[in-house]
């Protein structure tokens, strides 16, 4: 993946687009660095941590730290091959040199600081690059103040410690409280490397400059390490293994937790107020990303968070999300920042902490048995969770919920009602493998099979020749293809059910969530993939390949980091990034893809 767009400009507010961004991160914390050689977003020392770079969200007095020609430039930039060290290639009138950026970690794994390293070699002629700095103000922490000390750049902002580490060849220009100014030049073989070292109530160790430059290339051969053990030999290798990395860096390695992204309040509309805060842990991504995870051969990964997930809801019940660090998810709190294309609110929080979701009981068994399904066992306490949560599901499924889409009015959803049978079914699987006690078997094969006659009854119309989004109603829902990935079992009507939703929320290679949604977000990436995901396994390969085609084509342009959404009309990138839904269904489509062909080889 390369971008050779011109994104590095910035529109007359400060923005860059969301394409021109690239994720670094270190399993604890992601950053995200533009193709104008700004880092503009970056939370320390954790995913969910208070930003110490925040422009993304306030371009006048957010926080930044850039590193930019002096002259005008031309980028392109990419991703060292399987790895999460990010190049970009600045050309100018005088020169060419390369940015290699790193979010750092040792040989024994993450480094126990944050590292941020930064290494700009000359190519040719002469370059030279501004840097300047800038402290975030973390929303609601205490303004930002720096100092020397040992001659090295000390900063405080809120509870984060930090420094400003450099080689020789840098000069400052000038230092406040809130950043500094500085400058380099390179020229033809040779490099300067900038680096901030920080964490959070905790003292910091000062590592030379010459280590934080040797991690970027250690760093670069671990990530080389962990993609070569991937499992995976069909079409869009190197795209597979960049949403596998992309999927890496939401995984909180602290806890296994996995976030559902690594911002908040970037907008599904620019200028609209859907802005939500994603740096938690969503039971259905988890689940999702887990099963994704499992079919690359990811297997160390599925085990943490699996094991994690099953400790928080056996902890605080079956809910939604969870903070990364386990515990509730707080409610929402509003920030006076102008947002991203003063797109408002700015927020901290999720309101779906409150929620109640069916879709939680199918996510969970749906983990379970992939993961089983891979040879893996599951222990007693784990068996005793599962159990219990199937009985609350055996209770639960005809009571309305918020649905997939959290949204406010509770309803029958029908594709809550999908997930409740896929959690009853792969209970009985389940126990009758062994995985489970079989002491309510029985009433779980009994309760399945009513959500089914539920289903076909209640969910599917005639008249729309579909299932629908809720009894009586003419609208569909596109994440209704889930259910072929369930096994529900009913192909002809899901067959129909496909076509529908591609006449309907379809928008030319993108899908939209439901049906009167098109005005107030734009398309929904993971459905796109969910669709080409449900053809394959329908035997229809020609169909899911020739969509698959359609929808890189559309997002080709970035380095392959992938937001929540786009428009389908300008191709804008919309919401939060790295969104791991998005990756984990490109994932999951690709395998299935795959997988079927490989099928159909065989007969």
């Amino acid at each position: 993946m390369s971008d050779t767009r011109k994104d590095w400009e910035r529109s007359s507010g400060g923005a860059l687009a969301l394409r021109a961004y690239g994720a670094i991160g270190d399993g604890r914390s992601v950053a995200l660095s533009g193709a104008d050689g700004s880092i503009d977003w970056w939370c320390v020392p954790g995913i969910d941590s208070p930003p110490l770079f925040d422009r993304l969200l306030d371009p006048e007095r957010g926080g930044f730290f850039a590193l930019t020609p002096t002259d005008p430039f031309t980028a392109e930039r990419r991703y060292r091959p399987d790895s999460n060290v990010l190049e970009t290639t600045f050309t100018t009138a005088s020169g060419e040199a390369k940015l290699a950026e790193s979010h750092n970690s040792s040989g024994a794994g993450r480094l126990p600081w944050a590292e941020l390293a930064r290494r700009i070699e000359g190519i040719a002629g002469t370059v030279r690059f501004d840097i300047r700095i800038r402290w975030g103000r973390q929303g609601d922490t205490i303004n930002p103040y720096c100092s020397v000390i040992g001659g090295h750049d000390v900063f405080h902002a809120g509870r984060v410690l930090g420094l400003f580490l450099h080689s020789e060849g840098l000069t400052i220009d000038a230092r406040e409280d809130g950043g500094l100014t500085a400058h380099l030049v390179v020229c033809a073989g040779h490099r300067e490397t900038v680096a901030i070292v920080a964490g959070q109530d905790e003292p910091l160790v000062v590592p030379p400059i010459e280590q934080i430059d040797r991690r970027i290339d250690r760093s670069d051969e671990a990530w080389r390490e962990w993609t070569h053990q991937l499992r995976y030999d069909g079409a869009y290798r190197s795209l597979l293994v960049r949403s596998a990395l992309a999927l890496k860096l939401l995984l909180y390695s602290p806890s296994g937790a996995i976030a559902a992204a690594a911002t908040t309040s970037l907008p599904e509309r620019v200028g609209g107020s859907k802005n939500f805060d994603y740096r938690y842990a969503w039971v259905r991504d988890a689940g999702y990303t887990i099963k994704a995870f499992l079919r690359i051969d990811a297997q160390e990964e599925a085990k943490a968070a699996f094991s994690w997930l099953l400790r928080q809801i056996e902890n605080d019940g079956a809910r939604v999300l969870f903070p990364l660090s386990g515990g509730v998810v707080p409610a929402v709190t509003e920030l006076d920042l102008p947002g991203y294309r003063n797109s408002t609110p700015v927020v901290v929080g999720n309101a779906a902490t409150n929620q109640h979701q069916h879709g939680i009981y199918g996510d969970i068994f749906g983990t379970a048995a992939e993961f089983v399904r891979g040879g893996n066992i599951l222990d007693s306490q784990s068996a005793q969770t599962l159990s219990r949560l199937a009985d609350q599901c055996a209770d639960r499924w005809r009571r309305e919920d918020a649905g997939i889409w959290e949204l406010e009015e509770a309803r029958q959803y029908t594709m809550s009602k999908f997930s409740a049978w896929e959690a009853l079914a792969r209970a009985v699987e389940l126990a009758d493998s062994g995985q489970l006690p079989t002491t309510c078997r029985d009433r779980w094969e009994r309760e399945r099979d009513r959500i089914a006659e539920w289903i076909n009854e209640h969910g599917w119309s005639e008249e729309r020749s579909a299932y629908v989004m809720y009894p009586g109603s003419d609208r569909l829902d596109a994440s209704i293809a889930l259910a072929v990935r369930f096994r529900f079992g009913d192909n002809d009507r899901m067959e129909k059910t496909l076509d529908a939703i591609q006449r309907e929320l379809g928008n030319g290679p993108y899908h939209h969530r439901y049906s009167g949604v098109a005005n107030e977000e734009g398309a929904f990436l993971a459905c796109t993939f969910w669709q080409i995901e449900a053809r394959a396994l329908l035997g229809q390969t020609e169909v899911a390949t020739r969509a698959m085609d359609a929808i890189i084509q559309a997002l080709q342009g970035g380095t392959g980091i992938y937001p929540e959404m786009a428009d389908p009309h300008s191709g804008e990138f919309l919401g939060n990034l790295p969104q791991g839904l998005t990756h984990l269904a490109l994932v999951q489509a690709l395998t299935s893809i795959a997988t079927q062909t490989r099928s159909e080889l065989r007969r």
